[in-house]
């Protein structure tokens, strides 16, 4: 009898234990609760509610609540979870017109004012398992996976025709907040694709209704190509924090009059213009040259971007002081089948097959790098560098207190000024994007200009990341 008492006493033991480690561990029954998204004291980064570093992945799975079924986003978000994504960014209305796999509209006569929702939440009946419950389980989804869903409220040419006006964007802004805003893995995103000034005052009504009803997500306006968000918003309340569209095309097609910025290819440009205003907010590249997809976007016989240019824009942002970095490829921000009508912009892959595309699995090393050196203290460093290039040439550099990273696009050999390091050099390391390995440096110079020559032939694509450690 003792002795059942006693088994008894340590299985209790035992299960309190286990509850508290799960508690400890932030999670929830059988789901994790993710921690809600910050802006670091800083000011230049982001972290998890308890004060932990979060280095923001992103990618473009614009289409995803309407084009997914329950099963089909299931393998997405394993997939993403797997290759080291933790943000996905997803229009919630493409159109009015928005209606989801399963045939449920979002809107009532195409109104953004009037959300058409249904009683229930049963995934089996079609009368009760609506737009909104079909988004629910989506995020509920991501957040089991530590991905954060960057909501797009209603894409820009929406706006932009007339078909939204402020009291319809104002009622409809409200519902979101109301609906989602329980969810600790959400972030919004205002605008889509659109210079601020068309519409704006919709999307001052959007960003202002959502940060009134739900205070405690990030916030920010995502603009059409070569704008950035600071641009019209960067002194609004509830813009947390700036992102930019470097867009599609080429040094040679980057010829618009119309645009603010001919900034070519050099997406660390945009970096540095919102690096630099005040009041300081974080900035990152939401919507750089996808894989696979045609140099411009609309000539389907144009080159595509390849993973190496793909790792370029990430590389080049983030050591210029960017937050993060959203990656795109082509079939899956549309979620193409091939064989199936309405797919743009040249696809020529399903995205069950692309989803594990190169650049996508090349993309957590940058993360993994960043995240392995002291984090809050990171900033732009290119006054190590002696001999910068242009273009493809260029080199950027970044540094924390006992490290400082240099990424060549080219492998060229370049120089950098070791006393203005802020530390002496004690260790270095080439580092290759292209799938994480390190190769230690045997340094014979430690004092002044010390010139790098990297592994390989100099040519585009050969990237590393030279890493100096104190």
């Amino acid at each position: 009898m003792i002795a059942k008492k006693i088994k008894k006493m340590k299985r209790k033991i035992l299960l309190s234990f286990v509850v508290a480690l799960l508690v400890c561990l932030g999670y929830s029954g059988s789901q994790a609760q993710l921690q809600r998204l910050e802006v670091s004291q800083n000011k230049r980064y982001f972290q998890t509610s308890d004060g932990n570093p979060f280095f923001w992945l992103g990618d473009t799975g614009w289409l995803l609540f309407i084009k997914c079924n329950r099963e089909e986003t299931i393998h997405y978000l394993d997939t993403r979870q797997k290759q080291g994504f933790n943000v996905v960014q997803v229009m919630v209305l493409h159109s009015l017109g928005a209606k989801n796999v399963y045939g449920a509209s979002a809107l009532k006569n195409n109104n953004a004012g009037t959300p058409n929702v249904t009683p229930g939440n049963d995934p089996n009946n079609k009368d009760q398992y609506d737009y909104w419950d079909h988004m629910d389980f989506v995020i509920d989804e991501a957040e089991k996976r530590g991905i954060y869903i960057a909501l797009v409220a209603v894409w820009g040419g929406n706006v932009k025709s007339g078909h939204v006006s402020v009291a319809q964007a104002t009622a409809y802004a409200k519902f979101l907040a109301q609906r989602f805003g329980k969810h600790n893995n959400i972030i919004w995103v205002d605008g889509g694709d659109i210079p601020g000034n068309e519409g704006m005052a919709v999307w001052k009504a959007i960003g202002n209704t959502i940060k009134k009803y739900d205070a405690n997500h990030l916030e920010t306006f995502h603009p059409r190509g070569r704008y950035i968000s600071s641009d019209w918003f960067h002194n609004e309340k509830w813009l947390d924090f700036n992102m930019f569209q470097s867009g599609h095309r080429t040094y040679a097609q980057d010829t618009s009059m119309k645009e603010k910025y001919r900034f070519g290819e050099d997406n660390w440009k945009y970096v540095n213009v919102a690096y630099n205003l005040k009041p300081t907010k974080p900035v990152l590249d939401g919507e750089p040259s996808y894989e696979n997809i045609p140099h411009g976007l609309h000539d389907s016989l144009q080159a595509r971007w390849s993973p190496a240019e793909v790792r370029r824009y990430a590389y080049w942002s983030v050591f210029a002081g960017a937050a993060g970095f959203t990656y795109g490829e082509n079939a899956i921000m549309q979620f193409h089948t091939m064989g199936k009508v309405g797919g743009a912009y040249g696809v020529t892959g399903s995205w069950k097959e692309t989803i594990n595309a190169p650049g996508a699995q090349q993309m957590h090393f940058l993360k993994d790098l960043v995240l392995s050196k002291s984090y809050f203290d990171r900033k732009p460093a290119q006054e190590i560098i002696v001999d910068n290039g242009k273009r493809y040439n260029n080199i950027l550099a970044t540094k924390g207190n006992d490290y400082a990273m240099a990424y060549t696009y080219t492998g060229r050999t370049f120089k950098v000024n070791t006393a203005k390091l802020g530390f002496e050099v004690g260790k270095a390391s080439w580092f290759h994007p292209t799938d994480g390995a390190t190769t230690p440096i045997d340094l014979t110079n430690t004092k002044g200009i010390v010139s790098f020559d990297p592994p390989g032939e100099p040519k585009e694509g050969n990237d590393w990341v030279l890493v100096l450690e104190k």
